[in-house]
């Protein structure tokens, strides 16, 4: 399998799509293709993506693009409790907050780009990028109060999932832009910025030389 991304600096779909590659355990090479170049906006640099888009994994002659989609398919391929809660009532919620990251949280996503190379101590969030903090806190809470308590790992739902996965840039626009949460939202952050993958991933993110200027936003300091 070969999974194409774009910049792991700015590319949160694209983290998305990795981050499922990984948590399924099957063997797969990545490919890079940077954002903003001439290629890029030509449309050349995108015969590999049906969609146009990235993230998408090839697996043989069969492209999966979307990382929902990606997620879907590797379950399928390594076994869906990789990626999900074994029980039921923690299945279903992962599901909903899956789904929900996937369609929601406009104004947090648009407001806040993921930037692995700047942060913004002094940046002011909107009401309506807090109103999208607050959800996500609340829902990162409930995961853990009802389903994650009673184990020894940090993550929502106990072992790492599907539901983390689709999260993952969300923590990392928190830590950068410097968005307040709850203690215990504050806590998953801190452990999924050290996890192996997320530590791996921020690395190559801040080593890239590509021109990209795609997202500015004002007050940003070197990473």
């Amino acid at each position: 399998m070969k999974i194409i991304i774009a910049n792991r600096a700015y590319s949160s779909w694209s983290m998305r799509g990795w981050l499922a590659a990984k948590l399924s355990g099957l063997p797969f090479t990545c490919e890079i293709i940077p954002m903003d170049t001439p290629e890029w906006k030509s449309g050349e640099a995108k015969v590999g993506m049906p969609s146009g888009k990235v993230p998408v994994l090839w697996d043989g002659k069969v492209p999966v693009w979307d990382s929902m989609a990606i997620i879907q398919w590797l379950a399928d391929k390594g076994g869906h409790d990789r990626f999900w809660p074994r029980e039921l009532p923690a299945r279903g919620l992962a599901y909903a907050m899956a789904a929900e990251m996937h369609s929601g949280f406009a104004p947090l996503r648009s407001g806040c780009p993921m930037n692995l190379k700047e942060r913004f101590p002094n940046f002011e969030p909107t009401p309506e990028i807090m109103a999208d903090v607050a959800r996500i806190d609340a829902l990162w809470s409930e995961a853990r109060d009802r389903f994650g308590s009673d184990s020894d790992l940090p993550w929502l739902f106990g072992p790492f999932s599907a539901a983390d996965v689709m999260y993952a840039p969300v923590v990392t626009r928190i830590d950068t832009y410097h968005l307040p949460v709850s203690a215990t939202a504050r806590a998953y952050v801190d452990a999924m910025l050290a996890h192996p993958w997320m530590v791996e991933w921020i690395a190559a993110g801040k080593a890239e030389t590509f021109p990209f200027d795609r997202y500015p936003v004002p007050g940003g300091v070197p990473a």
